[in-house]
């Protein structure tokens, strides 16, 4: 049995908010939160941990970035909302409960905005939150760090996408675990 504040890839589910073509290039390093993002979405495929994805405002915002969404399931359709929290979209809830799980690896746009409101409230729904630093960021620097620690001292789990990799699989004989490797090296 792990220690509570350790994922379970059972108990997990992978949240992706906002990683839209209107912020190509215009956050605080783009290059970085991109490949991260991608690797998540990669590990939580080769674990089978849930998906689910959501796009504010596609309309004026453009839809996913493709370097993001070609990673998707094909069965995956972004959820699109106008709240800023993703809580605020009754077919995202309503996909999340449908997980049935209760730990909630949040990345994506942008990190004082849309995370940081999704987060509280996931918080406040009795979620346990997973926040990888190196897959979330902001347009400014300030922005970011600032809701990095607002977010950890709600009570969120501080994390990166090698640590959630790694407590997914848990050991070198995890079938998984070449697959896992190859994406954190």
């Amino acid at each position: 049995m792990a220690h509570p504040r350790v994922l379970e890839r059972q108990q997990s589910v992978l949240v992706v908010i906002d990683v839209q073509e209107a912020y190509r290039n215009l956050t605080f390093e783009h290059e970085r939160m991109l490949r991260s993002v991608r690797r998540l979405i990669e590990a939580a495929k080769a674990v089978a941990v849930p998906i689910l994805a959501t796009e504010q405002y596609p309309k004026g915002l453009g839809h996913f970035m493709p370097e993001v969404s070609d990673g998707f399931p094909p069965e995956q359709h972004p959820i699109e909302k106008r709240s800023l929290s993703c809580c605020g979209q009754p077919e995202f809830t309503t996909a999340l409960l449908a997980t049935g799980r209760h730990q909630v690896v949040v990345c994506g746009l942008e990190a004082h905005a849309c995370v940081n409101q999704t987060v509280h409230d996931l918080l406040d729904q009795g979620y346990q939150v997973h926040l990888p630093y190196d897959a979330i960021s902001s347009r400014f620097e300030v922005d970011y760090r600032t809701a990095l620690e607002k977010l950890i001292g709600s009570g969120a789990v501080p994390a990166t996408v090698e640590m959630i990799c790694l407590e997914w699989v848990r050991t070198a004989d995890s079938p998984e675990f070449r697959t896992i490797q190859k994406l954190i090296k």
